[in-house]
């Protein structure tokens, strides 16, 4: 008898957090044709979806990054620690460097954009669930170059960063964002000062508190001032 693959053998359980509704019913909606697929849960933000999940755990989280309230790098991170056979697809329109080297930081699986065809992101589902890790080919040459040019510039900024700050290994930009931090401004505050979107000051915080290894914004400005960091 010819072997059954394993996403071949059972429905795939989904979960997607989607602060747009009418983006959440599509996706579920051309999701839902696809027989191997089941959703089990929606949610339009993190803190409903992370009460849901307690009792309709998935197999697989479709996650959006730009939500309200926790954003969907910081909940990757909750669910990490929670439910750490979950595997976490961003699903997402963002596509800036510092969001995604911080998505993956938090524990994503695959990082993909929402310009992806049905099939194709049924495809990766699949091949997440067997363990692989995906990457959207808009951005796997940036991740890519990241990892492997010794003289990138976010490479060196990085190094020279890990060098001065031990083991937090925090980014220049990083490193002004914990100092605003500190001074006890919000994500909306950071975000005007220093002429980036909100979704990226998002990004930024929730790849401090992963490099630091706290749980929230006080115990990293703590951290920050008692090892002198800033």
């Amino acid at each position: 008898m010819e072997n059954v693959t394993s996403t071949e053998s059972k429905v795939i359980r989904l979960f997607i957090v989607e602060d747009y509704h009418l983006t959440r019913m599509g996706l579920m909606a051309v999701l839902s044709e696809f027989p191997q697929l089941k959703f089990i849960g929606e949610a339009e933000s993190a803190e409903e979806a992370l009460s849901k999940m307690d009792s309709a755990t998935p197999d697989i989280l479709l996650l959006d990054l730009g939500l309200p309230g926790m954003n969907g790098i910081e909940m990757a991170q909750e669910v990490r620690k929670r439910y750490p056979d979950v595997k976490i697809i961003i699903l997402t329109s963002h596509n800036e460097e510092q969001e995604v080297i911080a998505a993956l930081g938090a524990g994503a699986n695959a990082y993909v954009l929402k310009d992806v065809k049905p099939d194709r992101l049924v495809h990766i589902i699949e091949t997440v669930l067997d363990g692989a890790v995906w990457l959207d080919p808009a951005i796997a040459s940036m991740v890519l170059t990241l990892v492997n040019d010794p003289g990138s510039l976010a490479l060196q900024k990085r190094q020279a960063n890990a060098e001065s700050n031990g083991e937090s290994d925090l980014t220049d930009r990083e490193m002004e964002v914990l100092q605003l931090i500190v001074e006890g401004k919000s994500n909306p505050d950071i975000a005007e000062q220093l002429c980036i979107s909100i979704h990226t000051a998002k990004a930024h915080v929730g790849s401090i508190l992963n490099k630091l290894c706290v749980n929230d914004r006080v115990q990293a400005a703590i951290k920050a001032l008692k090892e002198n960091i800033v």
